[in-house]
């Protein structure tokens, strides 16, 4: 199981779903994927696997990844006040990968109908939704996974 978690800025969001996902999943290994060097650094401080940082890891790792997690505007070009890339926004939006994407109503970027929720309470239902993820998929390769 391939987990990935993507992240800019500073990764505040990506450093809280991998300390949510290291303590009810520690079997399971993040990579995480920083659209900046500060992204990936809050992230692996907070218990990630492996990381990577910039446009290339974020192409070659979400081609295999099993699940994708982070703002809503990783799947859309120039969001995160330019850090995602056409070319990242593609490569995640293609991905076979089940998408966990949290709504984020920044970079003129709306998302319309849900409730508005506290931080905390989004990143708590991310994980959640792994969780259900994982149970519905058969793990052949648990803990972790076999191929970077």
């Amino acid at each position: 199981m391939k987990i990935i978690i993507v992240d800019g800025q500073g990764g505040k969001m990506g450093k809280m779903l991998v300390e949510q996902l290291k303590k009810s999943l520690p079997e399971y290994e993040l990579i995480a994927l920083g659209t900046n060097s500060i992204a990936t650094s809050a992230m692996l401080k907070a218990g990630a696997d492996f990381g990577a940082t910039g446009e290339n890891p974020v192409i070659f790792n979400c081609a295999d990844a099993d699940i994708i997690i982070g703002p809503l505007g990783i799947v859309i070009a120039n969001s995160l006040l330019g850090e995602i890339s056409p070319s990242m926004a593609q490569a995640i939006g293609q991905s076979k990968a089940h998408k966990i994407l949290i709504p984020v109503n920044k970079c003129n970027n709306t998302v319309v109908g849900l409730k508005e929720l506290p931080f905390n309470e989004y990143i708590q239902l991310a994980v959640q939704q792994v969780k259900q993820i994982i149970g519905e998929k058969p793990n052949h390769s648990a803990p972790g996974f076999s191929s970077l």
